[in-house]
C-alpha cells in the first residue's frame, strides 16, 4: 500500500521500494530542499535498497551540484529515474553526469516503475 508524505515543497509517494517526487511549481531544489528529501527517503527505507523516480509534472528549477551530493551518499539508492513529457524537462540528461549510478528518463510513470522494478530485482539486498 503507497505511503503518502507531503511536505511544504513536494510530495512524496513511497510504493514498495520506490519513491516518487513530485516536485510542486515554481520550487528551486537546492542543497535544503535536497537534504530534505534525501533524510525522508533514508527514514522510510532505512538501509534497504530503492529507486527513486522524479515525476516532473510541475514547472521548477534544480540545482543538480547540491542534490546530486546527497543522491551519491545514499549508498542504498540503486537508481535514478526522470518522468517527464515536456521538452525542457527532457533537458534532465545533464543530471545523469553528477550522478553515480543507473539513471533513465521515461515518459510516462508506468515505464519508470518498470525500469525501478528492474534495477530493484537485479540489487535484491535487505527489504524493508
Amino acid at each position: 500500500m503507497p505511503i503518502k508524505i507531503t511536505l511544504d515543497f513536494c510530495t512524496l509517494e513511497f510504493i514498495d521500494k520506490i519513491a516518487i517526487a513530485v516536485i510542486n511549481e515554481g520550487v528551486h531544489v537546492d542543497f535544503e530542499t535536497s537534504k530534505i528529501i534525501a533524510q525522508t527517503c533514508i527514514n522510510y527505507f532505512k538501509q534497504s535498497p530503492f529507486v527513486y523516480l522524479t515525476h516532473r509534472t510541475n514547472s521548477y528549477s534544480v540545482d543538480v551540484t547540491k542534490y546530486s551530493t546527497f543522491v551519491n551518499q545514499m549508498e542504498n539508492l540503486k537508481g535514478f529515474g526522470v518522468i517527464s513529457t515536456s521538452l525542457s524537462a527532457r533537458n534532465a540528461e545533464i543530471e545523469s553526469l553528477f550522478l553515480d549510478l543507473p539513471f533513465a528518463i521515461f515518459d510516462n510513470l508506468d515505464e519508470g516503475l518498470k525500469w525501478a522494478k528492474n534495477i530493484l530485482d537485479n540489487n535484491p539486498e535487505k527489504t524493508i
